[in-house]
């Protein structure tokens, strides 16, 4: 009777199905269960009804949970709701919105840790980058929860006696949040603070292959809700493939498309919703470039482009993926490189000590190796990484892990696809140059515009750098590597990376509509520009 007994509750654990201990402990410390189905949309009840899409842990291979997505009468259903909670919503005032994301705020904080294991588990990036991610989501909770009594219009002067203009933000409506499985959490917090703090209802539709961060945090979100008597479908769910996303941005019933991811599906989506004159947020694609000036200081420069280069193996949207030399120091920076790229060595993303972690997919990898066969048919010198990782040990033998890379390419041309394209994995490739104006030319040649990096203690370069013939990226930074924002200041990029802007400064203004409200208070009715317009002579 023990036995069985023992085996019952294993089983609940999902461990009778093989899961292993190591995902067993993360996915429990959640409450998500690994032994059956689990539901992947929440418009106010859990429920799926839709395909099947499968959890792989790419550490290890193993499949960690299937989740039913939803079908397209779930998804109808769902964007209802929607719209039917924004409606309530929409009337909450700004600072009671505010008590609620402070509400969320706190939840999520009390599972940082727990959260950020998964998304190591399920996304791959290292335990403290998956921390640091959650964290992000609690830093833009505490910002809108500000925001929220300070999302102000504007008084504007009137030529007219006894006039006055205010311009006036009120909510938008339903927001739907696209986002890519490399940020699964944090991405979908800097559109759900400021959405709720505007008043609005939002719709998150997660990559298909992190599901089940997604279920995590709606989970904390609303349990928060409900302790609140607000709609559950104020924060919306429906996981689901690609024919889920292409109906919500088709979607009349969606006012908002914020959507994060490569830039061939951002046309697309930028075009559906353009057509139907609905707003949309793009980000999309990075290619980002580091400039190294003779005053650098090497001791800072070579751990932020080192980190920028291989953190999260290579799979942030701001990671480093050009590296320009000046030639007077390329020498010694790429020996100081080149040690610290030897040293580092792929692991379990969930261990402390481990500063590599898997790529995302099977898919990924191959992206990976086509590219490093690309620059080796071209000529380029390897110097490090270049291969995928075949000798590990245990079950990180089944994971998708490769070796970072450097490589210098015979020369650099911005028209080559080798600098112009940008590969979705750890792979830098460095270039030499001999003046700044000369590798401002190289950092712009390219179609993408996210972030760049210039490494230099003369103020003359810092001027020219971010002035009007400088870096035309959107996150132009002096002394600091490209990837690792805060959430502070707006996030976004500037030509094919989409326009877009998230998180901080004036992202917010994007998820309201705005009025310009001329207020006559006087006993006349004059036109302005001094029109005169009577039927008396």
């Amino acid at each position: 009777m023990l036995t069985r007994r023992a085996f019952a509750v294993a089983a609940t654990r999902g461990l009778a199905r093989g899961l292993s201990s190591r995902a067993a402990r993360v996915l429990d410390a959640l409450d998500i269960a690994g032994d059956r189905e689990i539901p992947g949309v929440y418009d106010g009840e859990w429920h799926g009804a839709g395909d099947v899409l499968e959890s792989v842990c790419p550490a290890t291979g193993e499949v960690l949970a299937r989740v039913r997505s939803a079908s397209p009468e779930e998804l109808h259903a769902a964007l209802g709701r929607a719209r039917e909670a924004y409606a309530f919503f929409r009337s909450v005032p700004a600072p009671r919105r505010g008590e609620i994301l402070r509400q969320i705020r706190e939840a999520l904080a009390a599972k940082r840790d727990e959260l950020g294991a998964l998304v190591s588990l399920e996304m791959g990036k290292i335990r403290t980058e998956g921390v640091g991610e959650v964290q992000e989501f609690i830093d833009i909770a505490d910002y809108a929860v500000g925001l929220s009594r300070m999302m102000n219009g504007r008084v504007v002067a009137s030529e007219r006696p006894g006039h006055s203009i205010l311009e006036v933000p009120n909510p938008l409506g339903v927001v739907a949040v696209l986002s890519a499985f490399n940020f699964p959490v944090a991405v979908y917090g800097w559109n759900l603070a400021l959405s709720l703090a505007a008043g609005n209802a939002t719709l998150w539709k997660p990559s298909a292959t992190t599901p089940l961060c997604s279920i995590a945090v709606t989970k904390i979100v609303s349990s928060v809700l409900e302790r609140n008597s607000i709609p559950g479908a104020v924060a919306a769910l429906v996981t689901g493939g690609k024919d889920v996303g292409e109906s919500i941005v088709e979607s009349q019933d969606v006012d908002m498309v914020s959507f994060t991811g490569s830039e061939h599906v951002g046309r697309i989506v930028g075009r559906t919703v353009q057509s139907r004159f609905g707003k949309v947020l793009l980000e999309l694609g990075g290619n980002n470039a580091s400039i190294i000036m003779p005053d650098a200081d090497l001791a800072l420069a070579v751990p932020a482009v080192f980190f920028g280069a291989v953190g999260t193996a290579g799979q942030r949207c701001t990671s480093t993926r050009r590296l320009y030399l000046h030639r007077t120091v390329a020498a010694a920076f790429l020996s100081r490189l080149q040690s610290l790229y030897a040293a580092v060595r792929p692991g379990d993303p969930l261990a402390p000590a481990t500063l590599l972690g898997p790529l995302h997919t099977r898919a990924a990898v191959g992206v990976y190796s086509a590219a490093v066969e690309r620059l080796r048919k071209s000529g380029a010198e390897i110097l490090a990484g270049g291969a995928v990782c075949r000798d590990l040990a245990g079950p990180l033998g089944g994971g998708n892990y490769v070796l970072p890379t450097i490589a210098v390419p015979r020369g650099v041309d911005v028209a080559d696809p080798i600098w112009r394209e940008e590969t979705f994995a750890p792979v830098l490739c460095v270039g030499v140059f001999d003046e700044l104006e000369e590798a401002i030319g190289w950092n712009n040649g390219v179609p993408q515009g996210l972030s760049s990096s210039l490494w230099t203690r003369d103020l003359r370069n810092v001027g020219k750098w971010i002035g009007p013939a400088g870096s035309d990226a959107g996150i132009v930074n002096v002394n600091v590597g490209t990837s690792g924002a805060e959430i502070g200041a707006a996030f976004g990029g500037n030509k094919s990376t989409g326009w877009g802007r998230e998180s901080g400064g004036d992202a917010w203004k994007q998820y309201v509509r705005w009025s310009a409200c001329t207020i006559n208070f006087s006993d006349e009715a004059p036109l302005a520009q001094g029109v005169q317009f009577s039927s008396t002579a």
